[in-house]
Parts: structure tokens; sequence; C-alpha cells
């Protein structure tokens, strides 16, 4: 059976029969001459052909050398025109929301990439939460979204990839009327007696509900039944008033019209928010996407973990070295 030509190989024996020049062509391609005459070595032993005539003083094609050049020339055209092809299409980024405004991880992140890569068509999606975006991932459906990975089921997470990006406050939403409401903080403690509302009835954010239960169990709290989940800030301000349960959130959202947002204390609860998507996926927005990502939490301590804070076993291994 013929073993399958790898490009790179290609594409050292095309630049050394164009420049008839190891050197010269080793440093066209930014590898080191020895790196080059492997792969060249490499290439003849594969085609059972020697391609080039080597004296110390010149490096001269062979007549099978003359016969490949034109074929590796349209194949590397071939083979660089399918992956301009595919890297030149929109890539599909789930912001892991369906709600507008705040100061939301996620959106930071791709205006910061838009900015760096502005040749790059990224294009947002809104599934609301990374249980249902992980689906379309792995369908080709989509391709970048923002979540709890280790919520995820373990043979989900196995066929994707995690960047780290930012641990995130935990906060309630309360109704303007609720008795915690005029707290500037709550005691996690303070909860006792007002089920939360971790969002068990919204299939899309089990991973959320996940880490809502696994803060509810250590600390002996009770969680609020799951009702139908609200889409958008006007129905999460309805479900509210209607239900009038602490809803658990992240700090930094959106301002929800008859409700305020406290933050969580004694310890502050964490949420590792990260950046996933198929480990095949080569594209310049993802590229983009994660050298944002990387910027920005070095230079606002994103990863940064508070002392005496609460997160789960499982999240911080992903932090792990």
């Amino acid at each position: 059976m013929p073993q399958d030509l790898h490009p790179r190989l290609l594409r050292g024996f095309v630049t050394t029969a164009e420049t008839l020049h190891f050197g010269r062509a080793a440093g066209m391609l930014h590898v080191a001459q020895q790196a080059l005459s492997r792969d060249v070595r490499a290439l003849e032993r594969q085609l059972g052909e020697v391609l080039f005539h080597r004296t110390t003083r010149s490096v001269v094609l062979t007549p099978a050398g003359e016969s490949l050049l034109p074929r590796a020339r349209r194949l590397l055209a071939l083979h660089d025109e399918i992956v301009s092809s595919v890297q030149s299409r929109a890539l599909l980024v789930d912001l892991n929301s369906d709600v507008d405004g705040g100061d939301l991880t996620s959106d930071r992140v791709l205006g910061a990439a838009r900015s760096a890569a502005p040749d790059c068509d990224l294009l947002a999606r809104f599934l609301g939460g990374l249980a249902a975006a992980a689906g379309e991932l792995l369908a080709h459906r989509l391709d970048v979204s923002f979540g709890r990975f280790a919520g995820l089921p373990a043979r989900v997470r196995g066929q994707l990839a995690h960047q780290p990006v930012r641990l995130e406050a935990m906060a309630v939403i309360l109704p303007v009327g609720h008795p915690l409401a005029g707290r500037e903080s709550v005691p996690v403690v303070a909860l006792a007696g007002h089920p939360v509302d971790i969002l068990a009835g919204n299939p899309a954010t089990t991973e959320w509900t996940d880490l809502g239960r696994r803060l509810l169990a250590v600390h002996g709290l009770v969680a609020a039944p799951g009702y139908a989940p609200p889409v958008g800030v006007p129905e999460l301000a309805r479900y509210l008033t209607r239900h009038g349960h602490p809803v658990l959130t992240t700090t930094g959202g959106p301002e929800v019209p008859g409700s305020v947002t406290r933050p969580l204390v004694d310890p502050v609860p964490l949420s590792l928010l990260g950046l996933v998507h198929r480990p095949d996926l080569r594209h310049p927005g993802l590229v983009a996407l994660q050298a944002a990502a990387a910027r920005l939490g070095r230079s606002e301590g994103w990863l940064r973990r508070p002392p005496g804070s609460w997160l789960p076993d499982e999240d911080a291994a992903l932090l792990a070295p």
C-alpha cells in the first residue's frame, strides 16, 4: 500500500530544487539545514529514487528530481488552496449566553480577537449553555464555545479541547423585595432557608446546574425546583417576579429590571470558564481567540485564585500546569 507523502517533505524538496542550495532553502523554510537534509533523504527513501546529486560545491537535480518537480509544485498548490479555502470560512463562536449587556467574558474575548484579527470572520452564536454547545461542536455545526468544561460528561470531554480562560466570582440575582437584597454582598450561609435557583430545568446548562449542586451540597443549602428557563433579560425579569428565588449567576452580567445582583462571599465561590473546541480544528480565528483570552487573562489576572475561595476539585485540576 503506498505511503502518504507529507506536504512538508515535498515543500522541502521544491524549495531546495528551486534554489539548488540546502542552506538557502533551509533559511527560506525557517528550519535548520540538518532538518531539511533529513526531510529530503526521507522523501528519497519513500520514493525509492535519488532526487539530488550532491557534492561539496554543488547541488543538481537528478532526472527523477526533474520529473518530480512540476508534479510536486502542482500538489503543493492544491494543498495550499484547500487549506486556504477551509481557513477563510467563517468561524462559528458560541458565547454561551442568550442575554445582552454586562461585562461578559466571552464577549470581551470575541471583541479582542476581532480587533487583533480583523480579516477573520468570527460569527457569534447564542446557544445558552456548554451542554447544548458540546453536541454542536462534535457534530461540526459549531467551532468554539465557552463554559464550564468540568461539568461535561467524561466521554464528551475526551473528544474536546479546553483552554482555561477565567475564574469568575459567583453571585445571586435577587428580586428587589427579597430579604437579602439590601446587602452589599451575600455570605453563602445566609442562603440557608432560601432555595437557590440553579437552572435545574434547563437542559442546555447542565454543566452549570452541576456546579450549583456542588456548591449547595458543600454548604448544606437547598436547590429550588427546576422551572422552564427564561430566555433574554425581559423574560428573566418576569421569571424572577414569578418565582422569587435567588438565581445563581456570575458577577459581570447584565442588569435585570426589578432585581439586584449581589456577589457571594465567605467563601467566594468560583466558576472556571473555558474556551472549548474540537482538537483537530485549525483556523486563524481560533488562534486569535486563544491569544486574546491569554492576553486578557495575563493583563487582568483572570486565572488568579483569591485566597479562601471555593472551586470544585474537578475544575481546579484543569488549572494544573
